[in-house]
């Protein structure tokens, strides 16, 4: 016999009226919201590691001299405080040929130089004395391919040199700790070299750190999705098992009306996804833009997202429906408050006494404990929160004096896994914002703006250089005070060896003339600036700037979506009750009064806690870490906690008009 599940799904979904319609269709909104934004935060993900896989070339892999090939010899110089890469090349004699760098048509003769798109333009478009003389002269550049490149607005320059050329030589190899990652040297025979750029390096953890904190309040929108019309398909299927119905055929029809809805929102986030790429693409993150295709997940992540979130908005519904399945008549009696029991008191104390003894010690965690401590933590609230909703309910009850605080507290009490729910996401979302609010990481170094310095071989050759040194400045008309460095002053801008410093007056143009001036005095090597030096540490923490700041943003976005969702949610399913209320008499303005604060009361405590822990997480973080607190972040603090109460006011001001709808003219609703 053909089973009645499906049939009697579909009837029941076309039948279900403006009101069930309103609820899928938020349903599928959410869906579609979950499934795009884990897309992606996927595909940043591996476009990171993918845009650090196309650097790696550049790092010189050193070989044995007798099957090197070619002299490698990749350094950095800055212009308008931007990175040029520069790999300079030399094919040795009387060895086989060396093969083409990725994004050259072949390996650089003498004398030619090859550009990347956007250092060529910004070669057109800076007077030659601020960047064109740095490098050989030549009729025309070669272009580097996207292959040999990170990003569409990457600064790449790859120079042909003859194997005697101080480009290449010994002493354009690394000098001092400044050079780490950033200048090297080496015999080769090819470019199969597996580490990144220090420009590209750090970009994939620090993304997933953003999506490991983004994944949570994504999360629990899907979830929120699935449980949108609970109340209602409570009642409805409540009804159909004292009818007869079994309790698999009961949970199937919830699964697969769930599971069609969620699929539908997950294809359209999926589609959408899809059609958003090429501005998804433009969006700049470390070096640059992104080139298109490296934002592309493939099909296998794509279809393992959309019945991911499938999946997750089905096992949500079903799981609103235990008390159906095992108590029908005190679902369709609406008899059962749904109490928290203090367990979840006890697994919440015992998971931070684990969290900390794990992190107390002060030693060093690795990535992976890291995120399993972070999942504890937010389980661990997920377990929580609904009991402190209770407590609260229960005690702004007793002390009640005003008919909307009062049935705001009862719905507390009787209902907190759906406030929680509510306030959830923005609960989470104040971890988030306190810890990158406080956080700190920057290097606090010696600063040495404004100066230009030029190593040289010896103290003898520096007091010839600084002579020079102050002709060359001269001829390109840049005021500086030209000094020796000597080779005990290790705090110096060259770190230890010695040569010339030119302090320069005057902003970035006269500092970017005075290095293209300097550049034929440092034997091979570019003159230093302040960027150069502090480059590894600047590299970091603008990513997790740019991370947190992306991660703040998009947590209160999702978390208010997520918000809105469930207030709206809520109204469909206690439209019956809220009827009622209206036929008793209660004026519209307590019911919405009653929602604000109900959503107003819990969110204060739980915000307030999550985002103090966050706040303290970050101090631990800053004193493991030798900085100081950030001064400027209790102001962003203050600013995310505003935006995040207007993103709720917002949510719960947004549903008012469909409380007026259902409560209009409560005499004739079908309930």
């Amino acid at each position: 016999m053909r089973s009645p599940v499906l049939p009697l799904t579909w009837h029941l979904a076309r039948s279900s009226g403006r009101r069930g319609l309103q609820s899928q269709l938020l349903a599928a909104g959410a869906a579609a919201v979950g499934s795009f934004l884990l897309l992606v935060m996927i595909a940043t993900a591996l476009g990171a590691g993918a845009r650090a896989d196309h650097t790696t070339w550049r790092t010189p892999d050193a070989v044995a001299a007798t099957k090197a090939t070619a002299v490698q010899a990749t350094t950095i110089t800055y212009v308008r405080h931007e990175p040029v890469t520069v790999v300079n090349l030399a094919q040795l004699p009387d060895r086989k040929q060396t093969p083409a760098p990725p994004g050259l048509s072949g390996f650089p003769k003498q004398g030619q130089v090859y550009v990347s798109p956007a250092l060529a333009g910004l070669l057109h478009k800076l007077p030659a004395g601020q960047l064109a003389d740095r490098f050989p002269k030549v009729t025309s550049y070669g272009m580097i391919g996207a292959a040999g490149l990170a990003s569409p607005d990457e600064l790449v320059a790859v120079v042909g040199r003859a194997p005697g050329d101080a480009a290449v030589s010994k002493a354009a190899g690394n000098q001092n700790y400044y050079d780490a990652d950033l200048t090297e040297r080496a015999l080769v025979s090819g470019f199969s070299s597996t580490r990144a750029s220090v420009f590209t390096g750090a970009d994939q953890g620090t993304v997933l750190l953003g999506v490991v904190l983004l994944v949570m309040p994504v999360v629990v929108l899907a979830s929120a999705a699935g449980r949108l019309g609970a109340a209602r398909r409570e009642q409805r299927l409540a009804a159909l098992r004292l009818a007869g119905a079994t309790p698999r055929q009961i949970l199937a029809m919830t699964a697969a009306e769930a599971a069609a809805v969620g699929a539908a929102g997950a294809l359209a986030g999926a589609l959408a996804y899809t059609a958003l790429l090429p501005a998804l693409a433009e969006l700049p993150y470390g070096v640059g833009s992104w080139y298109t295709g490296r934002l592309w997940v493939g099909p296998a992540w794509l279809a393992t997202v959309v019945l991911a979130v499938t999946a997750l908005i089905t096992v949500s519904a079903v799981t609103m429906l235990r008390q159906v399945a095992t108590s029908p008549l005190g679902v369709a009696q609406q008899a059962a408050p749904r109490r928290t029991r203090a367990i979840r008191l006890l697994l919440f104390v015992a998971v931070l006494l684990i969290i900390w003894a794990t992190t107390g010690d002060g030693g060093q965690l690795k990535a992976r404990q890291l995120l399993v401590l972070l999942a504890l933590f937010y389980g661990a609230f997920w377990l929580f929160g609904p009991w402190v909703v209770d407590r609260l309910g229960r005690i702004v009850g007793r002390r009640a004096k005003r008919p909307d605080t009062l049935l705001a507290a009862r719905r507390l009490s009787d209902d907190p896994g759906a406030a929680w729910r509510t306030v959830s996401g923005l609960v989470l979302a104040g971890f988030v914002a306190g810890f990158f609010s406080i956080s700190s990481l920057g290097s606090e170094g010696p600063s040495h703006q404004g100066q230009v310095a030029v190593i040289t071989a010896n103290a003898a050759d520096a007091r010839h250089t600084a002579t020079e040194a102050r002709t060359a400045l001269h001829r390109a008309g840049v005021t500086a005070t030209v000094t020796v460095t000597s080779e005990e002053e290790y705090f110096s801008l060259l770190g230890g060896p010695p040569g010339v410093t030119a302090q320069v007056s005057g902003g970035q143009e006269s500092i970017d003339t005075a290095v293209t001036a300097l550049t034929p005095l440092g034997s091979g090597r570019y003159p230093f600036t302040q960027e150069y030096v502090s480059a590894p540490d600047d590299t970091v923490t603008a990513r997790l700037a740019t991370v947190s700041t992306a991660t703040l943003v998009l947590s209160f976005l999702v978390a208010a979506a997520s918000a809105g969702l469930t207030a709206a949610a809520n109204v469909l399913d206690r439209r019956r009750v809220y009827g009622l209320l209206r036929l008793a008499g209660t004026p519209l303005e307590v019911l919405d009064r009653a929602r604000t604060r109900e959503t107003v009361i819990p969110l204060a405590v739980l915000a307030g806690g999550t985002t103090a822990m966050g706040a303290f997480g970050a101090i631990q973080l800053n004193k493991a870490a030798g900085t100081t607190i950030n001064a400027s972040g209790a102001g962003q603090l203050v600013l995310c906690v505003a935006v995040g109460a207007l993103a709720m006011l917002a949510a719960i001001t947004g549903s008012r008009p469909l409380l007026r709808k259902v409560t209009e003219g409560p005499a004739r609703m079908a309930d």
